[in-house]
């Protein structure tokens, strides 16, 4: 795949999850640097918040299974891709997935990657490396916390393998 289709590609899917990575509520809160006197979150608390959960986009959703620490998702964006991979923790505070993303023009990888800090019972979210911090999950929760779009269960892997249907008749 050429190098301008491969970049097209990932634009794609980036626009697609970064889109609908906050709602205009949240984005009202954004913040350049993280709450003072906050703390990353532990390894264990962030495989609590995902594990075998599905983080639901507003045009796909991403499923983080406990078992493998494997990573499904789809996007309905464009003509619709799929990915599949693995998403670790990092200490401190940091989540991401790295998965190979599949659509009509071809296949690419992409590595994705949030940071998360608390500071009392609120949860910060940033996406790496140039995102901004905004409230993930507060208690008590609000309606316009992204992490109400956070469900348990897996939402992603029957679209996914519609999606992978659909582009294998397309080639």
């Amino acid at each position: 795949m050429s190098k301008i289709r491969t970049l097209s590609l990932l634009c794609t899917i980036i626009a697609a999850m970064g889109a609908s990575a906050f709602d205009a509520d949240a984005a009202q809160s954004k913040m350049a640097k993280p709450p003072a006197m906050s703390e990353p979150l532990t390894s264990e608390e962030l495989v609590k918040l995902y594990g075998n959960r599905s983080w639901i986009w507003k045009d796909g959703a991403g499923y983080f299974a406990v078992k493998q620490r494997e990573f499904k998702a789809w996007t309905g964006e464009g003509a619709g891709s799929y990915g599949v991979g693995h998403w670790f923790v990092t200490d401190p505070g940091k989540l991401c997935f790295k998965a190979v993303w599949y659509a009509k023009t071809g296949k690419a990888s992409a590595l994705t990657c949030f940071s998360h800090r608390k500071k009392g019972s609120i949860i910060f979210q940033k996406r790496e490396p140039d995102g901004d911090w905004y409230p993930f999950k507060t208690n008590p929760a609000s309606t316009s916390d992204e992490y109400r779009k956070v469900q348990p269960g897996d939402y992603a892997t029957a679209r996914l393998n519609r999606m992978q249907s659909k582009l294998v008749q397309i080639k």
